[in-house]
């Protein structure tokens, strides 16, 4: 039987992501990712450190984005995403502005980071007041606190892992547990208006349409707002089924709770 070639592929829009080095959820990354765009994965260069401040001032630093960006340009992406929570909020809301533009100059096309496009998805939902899940250190998890409140989000509830390594292998049952401690008792004064699950490297884009019909509030993780940014910017859609962000049909629930007294608690593991 004679092959038959109609036009060749389909056509493809590009989406340049850098990453970590130990970053290994790209698979996870593809899952929000409509047929006609194409992810191009770069890392930036292994370092000795483990999973800490020193660590995302490393992966941040400008000249190992612009390198990064540079090995992403042959293939002409469209816009360009750094995948990394700690990286890009580690210097603050100014330090995260100044990283796009470090990433826009090199490779002239736009650029989001997963912080600012956690800040982005809060204000598409109206969000005033956050709750935290995170896997790292006490020290990176006030460092996302800092960030947060910096932008004018009110963080209500906190839980961190205490991880420096292996962030991957979380599996989804400790990131439930985590995130119902931070969430707290339902109708609890302060109550958070969304949940927010940091970190590239944590397992997330099973366990958000679960949370979200147990808490009732919009949950949102850090490979699921760099995809929905990036992919906002193309002028299309990530697919998330069942997920408030990226779902209209599953935002069943007012989008800003009234407001009432704020208080903060912190879990820990």
């Amino acid at each position: 039987m004679e092959a038959m070639f109609l036009g060749g592929p389909r056509p493809q829009r590009g989406v340049g992501v850098v990453a970590p080095f130990d970053f290994a959820l790209d698979r996870e990354l593809w899952r929000w990712t409509p047929d006609e765009v194409s992810l191009h994965l770069t890392r930036t260069p292994y370092v000795p450190v483990e999973v800490s401040l020193d660590l995302a001032r490393l992966v941040s630093e400008h000249e190992t984005l612009t390198d990064a960006v540079r090995t992403l340009i042959a293939v002409h992406p469209e816009v360009l995403a750094y995948a990394c929570t700690s990286g890009s909020f580690v210097g603050g809301t100014a330090g995260e502005r100044a990283m796009c533009e470090a990433m826009t100059g090199a490779g002239a096309v736009p650029s989001v980071t997963t912080s600012g496009a956690l800040l982005e998805a809060l204000a598409e939902l109206g969000v005033r007041r956050v709750a935290l899940v995170t896997p790292y250190t006490e020290s990176v998890t006030r460092s996302l606190r800092a960030y947060v409140a910096q932008a004018g989000v009110v963080v209500t509830g906190c839980v961190y892992m205490g991880l420096t390594r292996h962030i991957w292998k979380v599996p989804y049952r400790d990131v439930v547990e985590m995130a119902r401690r931070a969430v707290g008792t339902p109708g609890a004064a302060g109550e958070p208006q969304a949940l927010f699950l940091s970190c590239t490297n944590l397992p997330t884009y099973d366990v958000i349409p679960q949370l979200e019909a147990e808490l009732r509030i919009p949950v949102i993780s850090a490979n699921q707002v760099t995809m929905w940014a990036a992919l906002r910017r193309l002028g299309t859609r990530a697919v998330g089924p069942y997920q408030a962000l990226t779902d209209d049909s599953a935002r069943a629930w007012p989008a800003v709770l009234p407001d009432g007294p704020q208080e903060q608690q912190e879990g820990r593991t």
